[in-house]
């Protein structure tokens, strides 16, 4: 005679539907409370749970994270390591929420330099006005075999904005940015469509750009702040996946 599993497969059954009938009411609880007592917190977009039993990640303003208990009861502020791997867990989560898929980037809108056989691929955001920026462009001319789309991206005021325009207006970007940010040579005043400088801070706003310099590497991993010559190149082969 067969032997039938119907009972163990109706006990699974039921313990997946306890399990997720009490995390959706956890999740509940969690909403909850926090907009009755913290509704300044906004919108939540997503609750998870955390390798920490009873310790539940928030998520909110798209890529913010904060921690709590299955009641919202109480709310951490901090990263989240793991001891053992000695990983920083909040960090890559947030690294993996304001990735930016490399080929959404409208590169008509940038100034594309190449370097060697420009195989590798980078992007930048930068402020002509931005002393970082300048020390970067110090370190990425050891880079090579390297296109970098640069996205003029004016934050630190309305010099910045008319430096940027006539750079884009110029009849050799790439030599226009050189000159201003490697040797300080103004550009020269120059007027066509720059509304291209107008998206690029749309953009930067859009996924949260709120520092430059800002590069994007292929793999859609980006890197706020001046790096140097030996870090950019990790950062290029491992987006490589070398």
């Amino acid at each position: 005679m067969k032997r039938t599993h119907t009972p163990l497969i109706a006990c699974a059954a039921l313990l997946i539907a306890c399990s997720l009938g009490n995390a959706f009411a956890q999740e509940t609880a969690i909403r909850k409370n926090l907009a009755e007592r913290l509704p300044q917190l906004g919108k939540i977009d997503e609750i998870s749970k955390t390798p920490i039993n009873g310790v539940y990640e928030i998520r909110f303003n798209g890529t913010d994270i904060l921690y709590t208990d299955a009641q919202g009861d109480y709310l951490l502020q901090g990263n989240l390591i793991d001891t053992k791997q000695r990983r920083n867990l909040t960090e890559e989560r947030v690294d993996k929420l304001s990735a930016i898929r490399f080929d959404t980037l409208p590169v008509k809108d940038a100034v594309t330099i190449v370097r060697g056989n420009g195989k590798r691929k980078l992007a930048v955001f930068e402020d002509p006005n931005c002393g970082y920026c300048k020390r970067f462009e110090q370190s990425l001319l050891k880079v090579d075999n390297v296109t970098v789309y640069l996205y003029l991206y004016p934050v630190l005021g309305p010099g910045s904005v008319d430096k940027s325009k006539a750079i884009w207006c110029a009849k050799d970007k790439p030599k226009a940015w050189h000159d201003w940010m490697l040797n300080g040579v103004s550009p020269a005043p120059a007027k066509c469509d720059s509304t291209a400088v107008d998206r690029n801070i749309a953009l930067g706003k859009k996924h949260k750009i709120t520092g430059t310099p800002t590069l994007v590497f292929a793999d859609g991993s980006r890197v706020p702040g001046a790096i140097d010559a030996d870090q950019v190149e990790l950062r290029l082969a491992q987006a490589a996946g070398q």
